[in-house]
């Protein structure tokens, strides 16, 4: 069986089928400022979002065993762009991501870091695709036969590989909460939490979050922005702001801008519509 369950554009529930969109759920926000600039859609809507998905899946393969692996950075500042400096930098050994395809994996080489996430939403459930793993490499997937996404798991499996700096993406503060405890047991290791895909988050999760990660992006959460802004926390961005809630979490945005040669301020920016 080969299907791809995501959430993209609005965190809409997509499935995709052997490389074709078989549903299309309904946005849970109407508008984002990144798909107007980039692909010019004003309102999201589930025709519009099917189209997007679409493209990506006719462009870089997405879903399929013709996947584009390796690509250039998509944003001037994203998780994926700094998680690429970062690793170019030796900053962190490696970065525990997701992707279609293969679920967690564990990945060392900064293009291959930008081309798993730069361009590809919350993935909620996925089925092994035999191109990918072998370009990504079995040994570095947690569970190449079932392609399952546990980063938890992912990050035990780099700490037995005696990887001691390591950045993961996580989606929900429970995740947060563990790996805390985790590297509070293993004293040589830094785990260097990165929140996605955190619109819809509960309040008193997203006050988790602010607890436990060190860079929380904000999507359309308005408790995110409400915390990070009340905590007066460093941030990058307008529309979307990145959040630094640790000094790690700072130096690493800051390693970020330093690379592309600062940003440019954004007036009247505006942020997705609604903040839920």
């Amino acid at each position: 069986m080969d299907e791809h369950v995501i959430e993209a554009l609005g965190r809409t529930k997509l499935v995709i089928k052997d490389g074709k969109v078989v549903y299309v759920g309904n946005p849970k926000i109407d508008y984002c400022p990144l798909f107007e600039k980039y692909r010019g859609i004003k309102e999201l809507t589930p025709s519009a979002i099917r189209e997007n998905i679409e493209f990506r899946i006719e462009d870089f393969g997405m879903c399929t065993s013709y996947r584009i692996l390796k690509m250039r950075d998509f944003l001037s500042f994203g998780i994926s762009e700094t998680l690429g400096t970062l690793l170019e930098e030796r900053i962190i050994d490696c970065a525990v991501v997701v992707c279609e395809g293969c679920g967690t994996v564990i990945i060392t080489n900064p293009p291959l870091v930008q081309g798993v996430g730069g361009r590809i939403s919350g993935i909620v459930s996925t089925t092994a695709i035999k191109t990918i793993i072998d370009v990504l490499g079995p040994e570095n997937i947690l569970d190449p036969e079932n392609a399952k996404i546990d980063q938890v798991g992912g990050v035990l499996k780099a700490i037995e590989e005696v990887y001691n700096n390591i950045a993961v993406t996580i989606v929900s503060s429970e995740d947060a909460e563990r790996l805390r405890q985790i590297e509070e047991k293993n004293k040589d290791v830094n785990i260097y939490i990165f929140a996605v895909h955190i619109t819809e988050i509960s309040r008193d999760g997203a006050e988790s979050l602010f607890e436990h990660a060190d860079v929380i992006t904000s999507c359309a959460s308005k408790h995110i922005r409400e915390i990070g802004d009340r905590k007066k926390m460093f941030k990058v961005g307008a529309s979307i702001p990145i959040y630094a809630a640790t000094e790690n979490g700072k130096k690493f945005l800051e390693r970020r801008i330093e690379r592309i040669g600062g940003l440019k301020e954004k007036k009247d920016a505006r942020s997705p519509e609604p903040l839920i």
